[in-house]
Formats: C-alpha cells, structure tokens, sequence
C-alpha cells in the first residue's frame, strides 16, 4: 500500500512540472523575440570588408587630385576617416557623375560621397546618410560684371555642371526662365575658366566649390549676395544596404562626438562646418 501511495505521489509531482515547463504551446522562445526598434530590413545584412567609393575628382575642395595625381579633399578625409571607424577597407572610384545614379544600381560603386546633395527626387533611388554639412547653389560672375543679383542674369548665358544640384535649382527659380542659355559643362573647373574668357556671364555652383576658387583667385571672381538656395549633403548608397548604412551612420556620429569630423573641417574650410 505504501509502495502504491509513494508512485502515485510520483506521478502527481512529475505531471505538475511537465505543465509548469509546457507552459503555452504557442509562445515563441525568449531567443526568438526580435530586439526592440531592431531593423529588419537589415537584419540579414553584413557590411563588406571593402567599399568603393564613387566620386568626381574635378571637385574641389570636396575631392579632387593634388601635383602628385594623387585623390585628396574634405570629403575623402571624411570618407577615410568613416571607413577606419568602421573597420573596413576603402577605394574610391572616379566616376562620371552624370550616371553616378546608373553606377550605384550596378554595383560598380557602393557609396557616392562628394558633395551630393540631398533632394526628393534623389530619395527614390538613393538611401542617405543624415546630413553632414550644409551648402549653398551660388553666382559667380567675373569681377567687374554689371550683374549685381539674380534678375540681372536676364539675357546672359549661365554655366553649370551636367549632373549637378546646381541644375534643379536654378531650374526652380523663375529667372531661368529669362535666361539667354543655361550652359552645361563637364566639370566646375572649365566652367569657371569660361567665366574667366568671358565666355559665359556667370556660373551657378556648390558654395564649398565656388569659394575654394574665388579665394584663389579674388580679384578674378566675385561671389553675389543673391544665391539659388540652400541644400544639405549626404552620403549615398543602395536602397537595400540598409545594414551598411547604419554602420555608416554611427561612424558619423562617432565622428562628430570625438572632435575627428570637426578637425577634418577646420584643415579644409578654416571652420568647422560639421552640421
């Protein structure tokens, strides 16, 4: 009797633990929970241990090559300095930057990190980092010009880069509309000496561009008051690198907290334009 009442006993305690353990069939195990704010899309993703970075290298002072042809400027400091907090090897790429778009989707560069500004229509194709810095589309005209501000480009031929945020937004401001041509060229670099030959009357560019050169030549070129608005920077990549673009993102930031982003600033523009 005693040997029944003990297995008995047995069985009782065993069928409250196989409960207690069985809990909700349906609950998913603690280790299958995604984390809190995680990002899906990223998930499965991992960053390459080289990225190739597209650029135009007639970019003063943003990038461009130096006496010796060798790639320098604020934004491949910036670019090597995020890849070196990210771990990561960097190669940077000169490109047509007219089909930087087209060179992005295949794959032939990973990031387009050169002044490229942000814009709506840029967002349907192209996922940015925050913004890093802020710039201005401005006038140059030669010194001595009778254009004094924007109406007076009534009639002139105006140069801007094939490609460029310089084009949408003089595009969007009615007095384009009076203009005698809105040129576009290559570069920056010829524009500005077909401004420099009187070959067009006034040329349309980044504010980080235009004043690199006027303060080399200043008493060639002049800057007006009168600007085509304000844009912002950002670096660019594929829509679907959703995991490299946060791994970017925090070198940002890292890089503006440790002072690196700022000193970058102060060797290129005097100032630290970091936004």
């Amino acid at each position: 009797m005693q040997k029944i009442l003990t297995s008995l006993m047995t069985l009782s305690v065993s069928a409250v633990l196989l409960s207690a353990c069985g809990g909700n069939s349906n609950q998913a195990p603690a280790g299958d929970k995604p984390a809190e704010g995680s990002a899906p899309a990223a998930a499965n993703q991992t960053v390459p241990s080289k990225i190739v970075i597209g650029l135009d290298d007639n970019f003063p002072p943003m990038g461009f090559r130096d006496d010796k042809n060798e790639l320098v400027g604020f934004d491949i400091d910036m670019a090597k300095a995020a890849a070196k907090h990210m771990g990561v090897e960097v190669e940077f790429k000169p490109i047509d930057w007219a089909a930087k778009e087209s060179e992005l989707k295949s794959k032939r560069v990973d990031l387009l990190w050169n002044g490229l500004t942000i814009t709506e229509e840029r967002k349907q194709n192209i996922l940015f980092s925050n913004p890093y810095m802020e710039n201005h589309q401005i006038i140059v005209v030669s010194a001595g010009s009778p254009i004094k501000v924007k109406t007076d480009l009534n009639g002139k031929i105006v140069g801007v880069q094939d490609g460029s945020s310089a084009i949408p937004a003089v595009e969007a401001d009615a007095v384009s509309k009076s203009f005698k041509e809105m040129k576009k060229y290559g570069d920056n670099v010829t524009a500005l000496m077909d401004l420099s030959t009187k070959r067009i009357d006034a040329v349309v560019v980044d504010e980080v561009v235009g004043r690199y050169y006027v303060a080399k030549k200043p008493t060639e070129y002049v800057v007006l008051e009168d600007n085509f608005g304000t844009e912002e920077y950002g670096v660019g990549m594929r829509k679907e690198d959703q995991a490299l673009h946060d791994k970017l993102q925090g070198a940002l930031v890292a890089m503006k907290a440790d002072g690196t982003s700022a000193k970058i600033a102060n060797q290129w523009f005097g100032k630290d334009i970091i936004k």
